[in-house]
């Protein structure tokens, strides 16, 4: 009787290390895979269009290419919707390319408005610096 209880508490001990083995691999396959670069300076003047802007050549990376002060100064709110966009892209700030983010500054008038828009496959954070903003948010069901 204790020999069959024996082999039983290594075929349940067996078991266990093979689901465990089996749980690890299904993870390993879950997970990205490592980029095939990592640092893709984005190249605003190559013509060539892909997903994304052309990598520059690493070699003529530099350090303002991670820099963008384009969002730091506010703009002129005299339009009819009382507001300004200011964006900043991999276009504008090249050390974004291919991460998968942009960022923008609104200014607004009193009483100023961004018409309804959408941001598919995109997140949009919205940070108030002065004064108060009234958002709406419209799902897709």
């Amino acid at each position: 009787m204790a020999g069959s209880f024996s082999a039983h508490v290594r075929r349940v001990t067996v078991a266990l290390f093979v689901l465990q083995l089996a749980l690890l691999s299904m993870m390993a396959i879950a997970s990205d895979a490592n980029p095939e670069q990592e640092l893709c300076v984005a190249d605003p003047n190559n013509p060539t269009v892909v997903n994304g802007l052309v990598c520059k050549n690493p070699a003529f990376v530099e350090a303002n290419n991670f820099m963008f002060i384009g969002l730091a100064t506010p703009r002129n709110t005299n339009d009819p919707l009382g507001s300004s966009v200011t964006t900043a892209t991999a276009a504008q700030f090249p050390g974004i390319n291919t991460l998968g983010i942009s960022m923008a500054r609104l200014d607004f008038a009193k009483g100023g408005l961004i018409p309804p828009h959408t941001h598919p496959r995109a997140t949009e954070i919205i940070f108030v610096v002065e004064g108060s903003l009234l958002v709406g948010l419209v799902g897709t069901n």
